[in-house]
């Protein structure tokens, strides 16, 4: 991480050469600042360094928490922030930007629908609100939730969103006809990750009180409850499903992350290397493998067929969030650190750090023709990197 310069080791005296002189320039003494004018001014003075992306969305005036982009426009992305505010916005239209008004608190989750028309936007208010992408209209506001909304996902085939909230619930409305469907309780606490299978016939979700759960949408029935001895010791962070829908991935607090079998609610295997939290999970969809990344400063690579780690990537700092890159082999992480990497799932090496960021990334999500990759910080920035040599 670069040391801010009123930080850290004393950098000595720096004596400069006759060569070293590039041009002068006269100052006029009245024209310079006092020292001590920016002694007390809270904002750190990074190191100047090089800023790899290829376009920067300022919109936002707090740290930003969500990305997502569109499944069917390469160019749009929706963020949300600890503003109070999400946008939908465009990689290389700098002039063209969305506000998703009316959230009381932090936007902490957005999503679109798998047919690219709606985006959907979750709030720490307790409130989802639907936008119409085409009309750039707010098409409805789901309401219900006691508390916070953790995360929103939509089914991969309907308009049917499904959101998990801090009150312990998980609430399902059809987005289309702006009702309420069902409530799915049981948990005893914040509902921190959950999702449809991709054949959209069961929820799977997961808490912070150390279980995952499994659902029937349309009854909103507890199918199974996977909780205990061979399972999670502390609250799951993440979860991912498998593309078959037979299996789902769950990470966690307490570093490790298991398999289970969906249809059974039986824990198949245990991946067990990390040493700190999980905070993101993802499977490639073009091999048995799953990457998870943790707060000691590892992305993991497993072989799901052996349950064993391929490859182990070692970062500056904690990794908080990946993304597969389309069905390559390659794997993009985000760092507390403020760069996001590219990892070869093959070798376990980094070939390519982008920089730009001057605090923590938060989320991370591809341009639906994979050329582009989106990063969120809490630096109050979206940055955009191309990445097409990588898929």
């Amino acid at each position: 991480m670069s040391t801010p310069l009123n930080e850290g080791e004393d950098h000595g005296d720096v004596f400069l050469d006759e060569d070293d002189i590039v041009e002068e320039i006269n100052v006029d003494e009245e024209d310079l600042p006092d020292a001590d004018d920016d002694a007390d001014s809270d904002t750190e003075a990074y190191v100047d360094e090089a800023d790899d992306s290829v376009h920067i969305f300022t919109g936002h005036t707090g740290e930003v928490y969500t990305v997502a982009c569109s499944p069917t426009d390469p160019t749009l992305v929706a963020t949300g922030a600890g503003d109070d505010k999400g946008f939908l916005w465009k990689i290389g239209q700098g002039d063209w930007a969305f506000e998703l008004q009316g959230h009381k608190d932090s936007v902490s989750s957005v999503s679109f629908s798998s047919d690219g028309q709606l985006a959907a936007s979750g709030s720490f208010d307790g409130v989802i609100q639907v936008w119409d992408i085409l009309s750039g209209t707010l098409k409805c506001t789901l309401e219900g939730p006691g508390t916070g909304i953790e995360w929103v996902r939509w089914h991969p085939r309907g308009h049917l969103v499904l959101g998990g909230s801090d009150d312990s619930t998980v609430w399902m409305w059809n987005a289309d006809k702006a009702v309420y469907l069902n409530t799915f309780s049981g948990h005893a606490s914040t509902v921190t990750c959950g999702d449809f299978t991709p054949d959209g016939k069961t929820i799977c979700t997961g808490s912070d009180d150390a279980s995952l759960r499994i659902w029937n949408p349309k009854t909103g029935e507890n199918i199974h409850v996977v909780r205990g001895h061979f399972y999670h010791t502390e609250g799951l962070t993440c979860l991912a499903i498998t593309a078959d829908s037979s299996l789902v991935l769950t990470g966690s607090k307490d570093g490790s992350a298991h398999v289970v079998n969906i249809i059974t609610g039986k824990v198949v295997t245990s991946l067990t290397s990390h040493t700190d939290s999980i905070e993101c999970i993802g499977l490639s969809s073009s091999s048995p493998w799953a990457a998870t990344g943790s707060m000691d400063k590892k992305l993991i690579i497993w072989d799901l067929q052996h349950s064993i780690p391929r490859c182990t990537c070692e970062h500056e700092e904690g990794v908080t969030c990946l993304s597969w890159v389309g069905g390559s082999q390659f794997v993009a992480t985000g760092c507390v650190d403020g760069r996001v990497r590219i990892w070869d799932s093959l070798s376990g090496e980094c070939v390519k750090t982008l920089r730009g960021h001057s605090d923590a990334i938060q989320s991370l999500a591809v341009s639906a023709d994979g050329n582009h990759l989106v990063s969120v910080s809490l630096d109050g920035t979206a940055r955009v990197f191309e990445i097409d040599e990588f898929h």
